[in-house]
């Protein structure tokens, strides 16, 4: 039968995330600064909202039900191979290191764009560090795509759709007891209000670092080519 698996901020939490990342790679040109910093900054944030969760949450939100050893991550990848999936309700061993490294350089490489735009510009040399982490964080979602893909095939299920209504097949005393959908709510609104006052320009701290960037970089291109 389908019992609820997946809570609402998790779910919130993992579109959000995934939208942020691929905006933020998306308007990495000068242009469009101030919306790669606004995605840039939401990524930040949501995964810091993530470690919250990974304790506060709901039985397969919280880190203690994934956390398994990278042993039990090759041993799962062997049985996809070997057409003999194992079973698991929540993330499965290898996208729980999937989940892991994406939190860590999603982490990573918004902390180096902040860096970037905010440090002395003999820092030159991180720019070059955060483009670099945010290929190899979109190297690892392509992967962890192509995962969810194979996981969804070889155990007869939509592993994206779940993560978009919360339900999977299970055991009625396996599911969790509600969406937490309040905290989801608030998640949401939250980052839309953020991205709403960015882009109104209600938000110094994201729009004048950007153009302060923006305008040296365009200073700096001018003189290189005189």
């Amino acid at each position: 039968m389908k019992i609820l698996v997946w809570d609402l901020p998790t779910r919130a939490f993992h579109w959000l995330f995934a939208l942020s990342f691929l905006a933020a790679y998306l308007s990495s040109e000068d242009d469009w600064l101030t919306y790669h910093v606004t995605f840039g900054y939401s990524v930040l944030g949501l995964v810091a909202f993530r470690l919250l969760w990974g304790f506060a949450g709901t039985r397969y939100a919280r880190f203690a039900s994934f956390a398994y050893a990278p042993a039990r991550a090759l041993a799962y990848l062997r049985s996809l191979v070997e057409r003999r999936p194992q079973q698991h309700l929540g993330h499965n061993p290898a996208g729980s290191w999937a989940i892991y490294l994406l939190l860590t350089l999603g982490a990573l490489t918004a902390t180096l764009g902040f860096l970037t735009l905010n440090g002395p510009q003999s820092w030159k040399w991180m720019k070059d560090v955060h483009q670099v982490m945010g290929n190899v964080t979109l190297g690892l979602a392509g992967l962890h795509v192509a995962g969810v893909i194979a996981g969804s095939l070889a155990h007869k299920e939509n592993l994206a759709r779940s993560m978009v209504d919360g339900y999977k097949e299970g055991a009625p005393e396996q599911g969790i007891r509600g969406s937490v959908w309040v905290v989801g709510a608030v998640l949401l609104a939250l980052v839309a209000g953020f991205w709403t006052a960015a882009w109104r320009g209600d938000l110094p701290a994201v729009t004048d670092p950007a153009a302060k960037y923006a305008a040296r970089h365009a200073h700096h291109k001018h003189e290189h080519e005189h």
